[in-house]
């Protein structure tokens, strides 16, 4: 399970280290993708797998679903971290989630968060960020 919350740096040319915790449980190659709230979702390859098998069997005549399964799958890359601990993310993937030089990840249950750190950081502190209204709504899910 992934968790914490890491800042580091993204070079001119779109390295970024993945921190060693993460690193540990994404394995050798992952994928990276278009996450929601504009920040990118980091999956390890056993994740990505059953999150492709969910997104293969919705109904390809809804409209929604179509567009949904070609934000996840056009915007996916699988990478590979180098020796010093670093992936390249993509032009197209920096420029969606605004990644230009202090960026953020964050640890989510199944999955990374590449957030720009200031994004991350409004995002963070909006007043009542989880709030009772929002640990009420949870509570629906059984949590």
């Amino acid at each position: 399970m992934f968790m914490g919350e890491y800042q580091h740096n993204i070079d001119a040319k779109g390295r970024v280290i993945v921190p060693a915790r993460f690193r540990e449980e994404l394995g050798e190659r992952f994928v990276v993708t278009k996450g929601l709230d504009k920040c990118l979702f980091v999956y390890p390859l056993k994740e990505w797998s059953r999150l492709e098998e969910k997104l293969k069997v919705l109904p390809l005549t809804s409209a929604d679903a179509r567009k949904f399964v070609r934000y996840f799958f056009a915007g996916a890359i699988e990478c590979e971290v180098d020796t010093q601990g670093r992936i390249v993310l993509p032009q197209n993937l920096r420029a969606y989630a605004s990644l230009e030089k202090h960026i953020v990840s964050i640890g989510v249950a199944e999955r990374v968060e590449i957030w720009n750190k200031d994004k991350w950081e409004t995002y963070n502190d909006e007043e009542n960020f989880v709030d009772n209204e929002l640990a009420a709504k949870m509570a629906e899910f059984g949590i």
